[in-house]
């Protein structure tokens, strides 16, 4: 049982000393390595492991091909500018073979998670020596995997799995007894800028998560830059989530005064405190106008945008 730390409860400056104690401990004079996301979760990792370990800890940013817009580029930058080097590692082609031909959700997160963790780190912890991964896991990812309402993909010890058995290191999870909230408080006291301890949620397995159905480079392309538009226009909308999902099945559309089946786009824009529960936030008609428009026209082959308003639950906040 796992003892939770509330964000009301929580001081953030003692718990980054206790966690960095913990790895230090832990890891001693061996090499551990981490994945870098750029989301809070991993962010927050990375800077607790480098204040335990400095450069004994590994920090790499897996390539994946499922990311957002020049988001690699852009992470790797970041963190150097902070002090951290981040070693950028293409693995674009495994993860999209790994993927191929599968439509089942939960197997499209297996075939992430056996990618992510068995061939790429397994690979990049061979290489390296390390005997010990740090990851962000957080509580709400235990929580939702264990209840059998979604399989999160950072989430081993909890479902009987021993990770140093199925994939050869051990994994530490300093942020476990943390919410969403609470990881927050706890960047920034790390001294993450704002653009990082505010971000919104992020999913582990990236656009992959934003695809109903197969996942392949054509939809990719289509789903990141429908991402793009919407991130772009609902930044300042004030919402904890906001996203765009490419759905499975082709719609019925006029594309120059001929029929055409075509992509739809669903966007989902979430209010929430901790992602627990969660309600759609009520934007104004010409938000959703201006953003339906330029979906449209920003995004080959799509012909149809719609607004999901259904609450978590009995939704959840990603699509698959």
């Amino acid at each position: 049982m796992i003892q939770e730390i509330t964000a009301a409860n929580l001081d953030p400056k003692k718990f980054i000393d206790e966690q960095a104690g913990i790895i230090r401990e832990a890891v001693g004079r061996n090499t551990a390595i981490n994945a870098l996301s750029g989301g809070v979760d991993s962010s927050a990792v990375t800077m607790i492991g480098h204040k335990a370990l400095g450069d004994g800890l590994k920090t790499i940013f897996v390539e994946n091909g499922l990311m957002r817009e020049g988001e690699p580029e852009r992470i790797v930058a970041l963190f150097r500018d902070l002090g951290v080097h981040v070693r950028l590692v293409d693995a674009r082609d495994e993860f999209l073979k790994a993927l191929k031909g599968i439509k089942d959700p939960e197997e499209k997160r297996e075939a992430i998670t056996q990618t992510f963790y068995k061939k790429v780190f397994g690979r990049l912890v061979r290489e390296t020596g390390a005997k010990h991964l740090l990851q962000g896991t957080i509580l709400t990812d235990v929580d939702e995997t264990v209840a059998g309402i979604k399989r999160q993909h950072n989430v081993f010890e909890q479902l009987g799995i021993n990770p140093e058995e199925a994939f050869g290191y051990k994994i530490l999870e300093p942020l476990v007894q943390l919410r969403k909230d609470g990881v927050r408080k706890v960047a920034e006291a790390l001294g993450l800028p704002a653009s990082v301890y505010q971000r919104m949620p992020f999913p582990g397995p990236a656009l992959a998560a934003r695809i109903i159905g197969e996942v392949t480079a054509e939809k990719l392309a289509l789903v990141r830059k429908a991402t793009a538009i919407t991130e772009e226009l609902l930044a300042s909308s004030g919402a904890f989530q906001y996203m765009a999902i490419l759905h499975e099945d082709r719609v019925t559309g006029m594309r120059e005064g001929k029929r055409d089946f075509g992509f739809q786009i669903e966007v989902r824009c979430w209010e929430s405190m901790d992602a627990r529960r969660a309600i759609p936030k009520r934007l104004d008609w010409e938000v959703l106008e201006n953003l339906s428009l330029k979906i449209l026209d920003g995004v080959p082959g799509v012909v149809s945008v719609t607004y999901n308003i259904a609450p978590k639950p009995p939704s959840t906040m990603e699509a698959v």
